[in-house]
C-alpha cells in the first residue's frame, strides 16, 4: 500500500503543527512549511523531525505525488505554495475541512464559545478516558493523561472538538466551528473578541446563529443560561433539536477549596474554582450526558480533573502565596478569571497581571471593552510590549488612554518586561496571590523563575 503523503503549508500554527504531528504518528508521509515558527511549535516539530530545514515558500516542493495539502491561517490566498496546488489540482483542504474529512463518520461534539471551550473539552476528554470511553479530539491546550493536543483515529465512534470561530483558510471565511458539522454543540458564552476579524459586535454574534441553526434533527445544542447571547440564540425554537440550557454547578468554597453540590448531602471535591468553570463543569456534565455518561462515573472522574494546561496553573505555591498563569487575555476572560481568583482566597491581596497581546486587546478602539476588568484584583498591573505592535503595524498605545479604559484605582503600567519584572521582585508577598494572564510570555519572562524567587523570600 502506498503511503499517503501530505504537506501542510503554515505547519507552525498552533493547530495546525499538532495536526500534522498525528498525521506522522498514524504513519503519513508528512512535509510541511511556513514563513516564522515560534515555540512551543518549533520544539515540537523538531522532536519529531516535522520542523522544514528552511523557513519560507517552495512552490517547487509542490508536487502531483501530494495525495492533499493542508492550508492554515497563517498563509495568505496568494501564498506561492498554494497556488502551485491549486495550478495542479490537488486535493486542497482547509484545517477544519481536513478534520471533518477524518472524522465524517464520527458522532462529532464541537465545543463552541468566546471563553470556556477549552477547559470543557478537556473536561470532557477527562471524564470519557475515566469511564474507559473510545474516543478521539481536537484541544487547544495541554491536558494531563494525553500526549498530544490532536487525536483522530479510524475506529473511536467519537470525536470531541473545540471549535473556535476564526476563519477556516485564506481562501476561506467560514468560521471554523460551522465546517465540523457537529451532531453535539456546545455555546458556552458571547463576548465579543477577535476585534481585527469581527470588527463589529454584530458581526461576531452572527457566526453563533449560525452554527446554533447548524444543530441537525435529533441533535443537540447545550448553551449557558446565564449568558445573555447565548441564551437568546440557544433558546430559540428548532425543529426535533433537543435544547439543553446548564447554568452554575450548586458548590460550596470551604477554606479555599471548591465542593460541588450534588444532591442534598454529597459534597464532590474538586481542584479547579471559579463561577466559569462552574458553569464549565455543568456544560461538560451535559455532553457526558449525551454520550451516555451518568451522574456517578462523571463524578468521581471530574473529581479528579486538574485543568486544562495555562487555565489558572498553579506556577509556585505556599501556604500563605499563590501564583497563578492563565492563558486570560479577552475582556470577559480577564474578567472572570480574576474575580475568581480573589472569592477563592478572599482574605489574601490579589496583585493582577494581565498582558495586552492580541490584535483586539492591543487596539486602542476596543481598550473600553476592559473597563471593570481588573477591579476584583488589589493592585492591577497591564503591560504591553511595544515590539509586538510594531510587529502587527499597530500605532503606539499611549499609558493614559489605558489608565482610562481600566479605570482601577490602583493601576500601573509597564512597557519593559525588565522593569516589570522588578517590580514584582520589590514587592512584599505575605498573605498575598499573584495572578498573571496572556495569550502571549510578558517578552520571554520566565515565570516558574519569578514564582522561585517570590517563595525564596517568603
Amino acid at each position: 500500500m502506498t503511503q499517503s503523503k501530505l504537506h501542510f503549508i503554515a505547519i507552525g500554527g498552533s493547530a495546525m503543527h499538532n495536526l500534522a504531528i498525528d498525521a506522522h504518528l498514524k504513519g503519513y508521509h508528512v512535509t510541511g512549511s511556513d514563513d516564522e515558527i515560534f515555540d512551543p511549535s518549533r520544539t515540537r516539530l523538531a522532536e519529531i523531525g516535522l520542523l522544514p530545514e528552511t523557513l519560507g515558500w517552495f512552490p517547487e516542493r509542490i508536487t502531483t505525488d501530494l495525495h492533499a495539502v493542508i492550508v492554515g491561517m497563517h498563509a495568505r490566498a496568494d501564498n506561492p505554495e498554494l497556488l502551485k496546488a491549486q495550478e495542479l489540482g490537488l486535493k486542497v483542504y482547509s484545517f477544519p475541512d481536513y478534520v471533518l474529512e477524518q472524522s465524517k463518520h464520527k458522532h462529532r461534539v464541537v465545543i463552541a464559545g468566546s471563553h470556556g471551550k477549552t477547559t470543557i473539552t478537556a473536561m470532557v476528554m477527562h471524564v470519557l478516558k475515566a469511564c474507559g470511553r473510545k474516543f478521539d479530539y481536537l484541544v487547544g491546550a495541554s491536558v494531563e493523561g494525553f500526549e498530544h493536543h490532536v487525536s483522530i483515529t479510524k475506529n473511536a465512534p467519537t470525536i470531541i472538538i473545540e471549535g473556535d470561530e476564526y476563519f477556516s483558510a485564506p481562501f476561506d471565511a467560514t468560521p471554523k466551528f460551522l465546517r465540523y458539522k457537529h451532531h453535539i454543540g456546545v455555546i458556552s458564552g458571547i463576548a465579543w473578541d477577535h476585534m481585527n476579524v469581527y470588527p463589529t459586535f454584530d458581526e461576531y454574534v452572527a457566526p453563533f446563529e449560525d452554527f446554533a441553526d447548524a444543530t441537525p434533527k435529533a441533535g443537540a445544542l447545550i448553551y449557558s443560561q446565564d449568558d445573555s447571547i447565548a441564551s437568546v440564540i440557544g433558546a430559540k425554537e428548532r425543529t426535533d433539536v433537543i435544547q439543553i440550557a446548564y447554568q452554575a454547578h450548586p458548590h460550596k468554597i470551604i477554606e479555599g477549596v471548591t465542593y460541588l453540590t450534588v444532591g442534598k448531602q454529597e459534597r464532590v471535591r474538586v481542584a479547579f474554582f471559579g463561577e466559569h468553570n462552574l458553569k464549565n463543569v455543568s456544560a461538560a456534565k451535559a455532553v457526558c450526558a449525551r454520550l451516555g455518561i451518568d451522574e456517578e462515573p462523571f463524578y468521581k472522574a471530574i473529581s479528579s480533573f486538574k485543568g486544562a494546561g495555562k487555565r489558572l496553573e498553579r506556577v509556585a505555591e505556599r501556604s500563605n502565596f499563590v501564583m497563578f498563569k492563565d492563558y486570560a487575555h479577552s475582556p470577559s476572560k480577564v474578567l472572570a478569571t480574576t474575580s475568581a481568583v480573589k472569592r477563592q482566597f478572599v482574605e489574601r491581596k490579589l496583585i493582577a497581571c494581565l498582558e495586552l497581546h492580541t490584535y483586539s486587546s492591543l487596539n486602542r478602539e476596543f481598550l473600553p471593552q476592559y473597563n471593570d476588568t481588573l477591579n476584583a484584583a488589589d493592585q492591577a498591573i497591564v503591560y504591553f510590549n511595544p515590539k509586538a505592535l510594531a510587529i502587527k503595524k499597530m500605532p503606539m498605545l499611549d499609558h493614559e488612554e489605558i489608565k482610562k479604559a481600566f479605570d482601577h484605582d490602583n493601576l500601573r503600567i509597564f512597557d519593559d518586561s525588565e522593569a516589570l519584572q522588578a517590580h514584582l521582585a520589590s514587592l512584599s508577598w505575605n498573605n498575598k496571590n499573584l495572578l498573571m494572564m496572556s495569550s502571549g510570555n510578558f517578552n520571554g519572562l520566565n515565570l516558574n523563575e519569578i514564582g522561585e524567587k517570590i517563595l525564596a523570600s517568603l
